[in-house]
C-alpha cells in the first residue's frame, strides 16, 4: 500500500463525502482522514466550515478539497465528482450524508414545496451521487448510506416527511448493494438515532437530544464522532464481506 507526506499514513484513496461541513459529514471527514482517506466535502452553504474541515484533513496528512454543490442538481453533483477525481484521484469511496430536515410538523400541515424539497435533497441527491460513485468506481470501492432511525420510528408529530426520505435511502442501499456487488462495490447503511448535532435546530427545536434522551435505552444522545466510527468501519478493509447492511447507531432506540 503506497505511503505518502514521509511518514506511515497509509492512503486508502479518495473518499467523496456530501455535506461534510458540519455536524456527521464533518466528524466524518476528519476521522477518514486519520484513517488513510484523502478527502473532499461538498458544502451548500457553509464554505468558511468546509474549509475548517479541509484544513483538519490535510493537518491529518490527507489531501483534501471543498467543493460547493447542491446534490438536488445534477450538475453540482457531476462537477462535484469530477473536481474530486481531477484534482484527487480515482474514487473509492462515498458517504451520501447530505440531508435536510424542516420543522417539526404534522402530515395534516404538510406543503408540496416543503415535501418537493426535501425529497430533492435526501432522496434525488442520495441517487445522483450513488449513481456517479458506481459510474466511476471502476477498480471498486464502497458507499456508505447515511440514513436514519427515523425510517423505521417513523417521527410522527414531528418529522414524517424525513422519515420517508431515509425509508427511501434504506431500499436504495438494499436495491444497489445487490446491482454493484459484482462490480466490488460495497453499499450500506448508518442509521444514526438521537445524535448531538445542529440538524435539531433546522427542525425548531434545538434541545430536542435533551427531551428525547430519557427515552433512549442508553439515556443519552449520541455524537456525530461516534457515527462516524461506524462510517468510516463500513468504507474500510476491516467489512469487505460487508454489503446491503444496516448500523444502527441508536443507543438502543
Amino acid at each position: 500500500m503506497a505511503l505518502r507526506y514521509g511518514h506511515t499514513r497509509a492512503v486508502s484513496g479518495l473518499v467523496v463525502i456530501t455535506g461534510g461541513s458540519r455536524g456527521i459529514g464533518a466528524a466524518t471527514a476528519r476521522l477518514a482522514a486519520t484513517r488513510g482517506w484523502d478527502v473532499c466535502v461538498s458544502y451548500r452553504q457553509e464554505a468558511e466550515a468546509a474549509a475548517e474541515v479541509v484544513a483538519d484533513c490535510r493537518t491529518a496528512g490527507a489531501a483534501a478539497l471543498a467543493v460547493h454543490a447542491d446534490v438536488a442538481v445534477e450538475e453540482d453533483v457531476l462537477a462535484l465528482f469530477d473536481q474530486a477525481q481531477d484534482r484527487l484521484g480515482p474514487l473509492r469511496g462515498l458517504v451520501n450524508n447530505a440531508g435536510i430536515v424542516a420543522r417539526q410538523s404534522r402530515v395534516a400541515d404538510l406543503d408540496a414545496a416543503r415535501i418537493g424539497r426535501l425529497l430533492a435533497v435526501n432522496v434525488v441527491g442520495a441517487f445522483l451521487c450513488a449513481r456517479e460513485a458506481v459510474r466511476r468506481m471502476t477498480e471498486g470501492g464502497a458507499i456508505v448510506n447515511v440514513s436514519s432511525r427515523a425510517a423505521v420510528l417513523g417521527a410522527p408529530g414531528e418529522y414524517v416527511d424525513y422519515a420517508a426520505s431515509k425509508a427511501a435511502v434504506d431500499a436504495l442501499t438494499v436495491g444497489l448493494a445487490k446491482e454493484a456487488a459484482e462490480d466490488g462495490i460495497r453499499v450500506n447503511a448508518v442509521r444514526p438515532g438521537l445524535i448531538e448535532t445542529d440538524i435539531h435546530a433546522s427542525g425548531g427545536e434545538p434541545g430536542r437530544p435533551a427531551r428525547i434522551a430519557p427515552t433512549v435505552p442508553m439515556r443519552r444522545p449520541g455524537t456525530a464522532a461516534e457515527t462516524a466510527e461506524a462510517i468510516v468501519w463500513l468504507l474500510s478493509p476491516a467489512a469487505s464481506y460487508v454489503t446491503g447492511s444496516f448500523t444502527d447507531v441508536s443507543g438502543g432506540r
